[in-house]
Formats: structure tokens, sequence, C-alpha cells
């Protein structure tokens, strides 16, 4: 939708401003568009990260809960493993004292040494079936417990990159907030005067309101809101890491333009690009880093159909986004 506003401004440009050579309007179309490409991809990018982040962190809860598990069952089958050994200490005492009575039975008669044989026999079968059973749970064992010792490596993995995540994105919030006082302490004398600074989601706001900016239904920026512009500009000059997004606002009231203006999509986008230029012609920006945009009057900081709230929403909004490289990288490498 934002593309196709741009189109209609360029269009709309190209009709008032002849003598600007063709090549030069084709070349500014491709850069909204790579902006706005850029915008999107970047956009798309933050919402998988944030699935992703969503994702490793059940999964680290699901290997907890499983991890929980095998300690219960490493503990039932080591109690098991303990009264095998006591039956296993108990047969053998009985042997000996079977042995015992063999020995003194010897001289005894032949029905009683055949029956204490029988019993001997059935007393050495059964410790080595105890025996086996006993290897057997060894065995056992051993599988779940090296079975644990892997899941809790696989678990300390997660649990690295989860901390590795939530410390990206605390970093990132950091920024955001260092950004906001940098951006404070430059436009002191504007806050509160028709330009307001808010941090919302990881990114900063610097909303101008029209008074600031620009005379009604016009897109030349006035002196005073070149000066404040001017402070954003040498801001962002010093922050390179800092994405930025120019946003023009109208109220809903129609216009009835007859020139370059015809509606509030043409004000909105002529005006985001007119403070556009000014913080790219006061400071060495990168100008892949803005994208301009115009909102006319679909999102409205006061929906009420007031000449106050009206007001409020006749705005330009730079947001600015700390650069989110480093997260990306590190989820990539989690691939």
């Amino acid at each position: 939708m934002i593309k196709k506003y741009f189109s209609i401004a360029i269009i709309t440009g190209a009709l008032a401003f002849s003598c600007v050579p063709a090549r030069l309007m084709e070349e500014t179309k491709a850069k909204l568009n790579a902006c706005e490409t850029e915008r999107e991809s970047l956009k798309k990018s933050a919402q998988e990260n944030e699935a992703k982040i969503a994702e490793l962190k059940e999964q680290m809860v699901k290997n907890e809960k499983e991890n929980v598990g095998l300690k219960r069952d490493t503990s039932i089958i080591g109690s098991n493993y303990r009264n095998l050994t006591s039956k296993y200490d108990k047969l053998n005492t009985l042997n000996e004292q079977l042995m015992d009575r063999l020995n003194k039975l010897l001289t005894g008669s032949n029905n009683d040494n055949s029956k204490l044989s029988g019993d001997l026999q059935m007393t050495r079968e059964q410790l080595l079936k105890k025996e086996d059973e006993l290897k057997a749970l060894e065995a056992k064992l051993n599988k779940q417990k090296q079975d644990l010792d892997e899941l809790s490596v696989q678990l300390k993995q997660r649990e690295a990159r989860v901390n590795e995540l939530e410390d990206i994105l605390k970093k990132k919030d950091q920024a955001a907030t260092d950004l906001k006082k940098k951006l404070s302490d430059a436009l002191l004398g504007f806050e509160n005067k028709g330009l307001t600074i808010t941090q919302k989601n990881g990114k900063v706001y610097v909303s101008m309101d029209e008074s600031l900016l620009f005379a009604s239904g016009k897109t030349n920026v006035e002196a005073r809101g070149v000066e404040a512009l001017k402070s954003v500009a040498k801001v962002l000059e010093t922050n390179t890491d800092i994405n930025v997004m120019v946003e023009g606002h109208t109220d809903d009231v129609p216009m009835k333009g007859a020139g370059e203006i015809k509606d509030n999509w043409d004000l909105s986008v002529i005006r985001a690009t007119s403070v556009t230029k000014i913080l790219l012609s006061n400071a060495k920006i990168d100008a892949q880093r803005i994208t301009s945009a115009g909102r006319g009057e679909y999102f409205p900081l006061d929906p009420a159909k007031t000449p106050e709230a009206r007001k409020k929403n006749r705005r330009t909004e730079i947001i600015l986004t700390p650069k989110l490289d480093e997260l990306l990288k590190v989820l990539g490498n989690n691939n």
C-alpha cells in the first residue's frame, strides 16, 4: 500500500516539475522501492526472530520437564538396584549356610543328602537368575544415565542460546534508551513545544506537530522545524546502527487540491519526503537507512472528531529502530 502511494507522489511530482530529468525520477523511484523492500524484510525478520525465541523457550521448558522425569526414574532404578543387591547378599549367606549343612549331613541318609543337594541346586539357580536381573538392571541404569547426561548437555546449550538472545535484546533495548536520552538532550528546547520523544517496543518515536514543521496545507518545513530536524540529524549521524522511518500523518478532513496535492495521501507523502531531505542534507547519513512513508489520515492518535483531536493527528513521526544484525547472526548460527 505504501509503495502505491509513493508511486502516486512520484507521478504527481513529475507533473508539477516536468523540468526534472526522467533518469533522476527513475533513480528516486528505485531508491524508494529499495527502502520499502528493506523495511518489509526487517519487519518480517523481527517477527520470525520473536517466534524462534518463543519456540526455544518452549523447548527449554519441555526439556526441563523431561530432565525432572529422568531424575525421578533414575532414583527409582537406584532403589531397585539396592534392593536386589541386598537380596543377592542374603542369597549368598543362605548358600553358605546350606553348604555348612551339606558338610554336616554327608554322613547322613542318602535321602537327606539328595534333598539337600536339590535345595542347593535350586538356590544356585535362583542366585544366577538374580545375578542376571542385576546385570540387566545395571545396563538399563547406565543407559538412562547416559541419556540423562546427553539431555543435560543439550539443555545447557539451549539455555546458553536463549541467554545470548536475551542479552542481545537487552542491548537493543538499552540502545533505544540511550538514543532517547541523546535525542532528549539534543532537542531540549523543543520538547513539549510541538515535539515529543517516547520509547515503545524497542523503538524511539520523535513526534512533531504540524505547528512545529508546516503551515496549514503546506509541504515546506518552516525555520523552527528545520532547526529541530538538524538536531535530530546530528544524533543520527553519530548513531549509524539505527534505521529510520519518517511517517507523515494528516487529520481526517478531506483536501480538495487542484495542484500537486490532491488529497491527504499526497500531503502526508510529500511532507515525509520533505523532512527526509532535510535530515539527509544536514548530516552525513546513509540514505539507505531512511524510509519515507505517507500514512494519510489512517493512523490517528485520537479518533475523536474534534479540533483538538485533529490537531494531535496532524504530525510527522521519525521512528528509530536499532538494527538487528547481531540477533539475526545468532539465530542463523542456531539453525
